[in-house]
């Protein structure tokens, strides 16, 4: 269950709103250098905070750390990621409902609950493999 009782401000909304509104899956700092010249008083410390707000609320989830920075994604429907070994590059792929269907199996044979899944695979992308 989301809980979403707090207050909204302006710079709430504006940070979950870039963050939903790319596929580049951005880190903090990347949300911070683009809204810090239009919202007024952003600090790097507001972003990390707010973004541990909306990971909690299970508005935003965290993908992975890539360069030493944890990349987040605003897209919360179940798919899995790629991850360029190369340039650091993460994209989304589609959710194969086959991979789907034999997790629950796994846990209706082993009697386990899932809540939750991440799948990552690491590789080159089309463009640094293309170099």
């Amino acid at each position: 269950m989301v809980c979403t009782s707090r207050k909204h401000s302006k710079k709430r909304d504006a940070i979950l709103g870039i963050i939903r509104s790319t596929s580049v899956h951005p880190s903090a700092h990347w949300v911070y250098e683009r809204l810090r010249t239009s919202i007024s008083g952003l600090s790097l410390a507001t972003v990390y905070r707010n973004i541990n707000l909306f990971r909690g609320e299970g508005l935003i989830k965290s993908v992975c750390v890539v360069d030493g920075e944890e990349r987040f994604d605003g897209r919360i429907e179940p798919h899995l990621h790629f991850i360029c070994t190369c340039c650091g590059g993460v994209f989304d792929l589609p959710y194969p409902d086959p991979l789907f269907k034999s997790f629950i199996d796994i846990e209706k044979m082993k009697g386990f609950t899932v809540d939750y899944r991440k799948t990552v695979f690491y590789g080159l992308c089309v463009h640094c493999t293309e170099k």
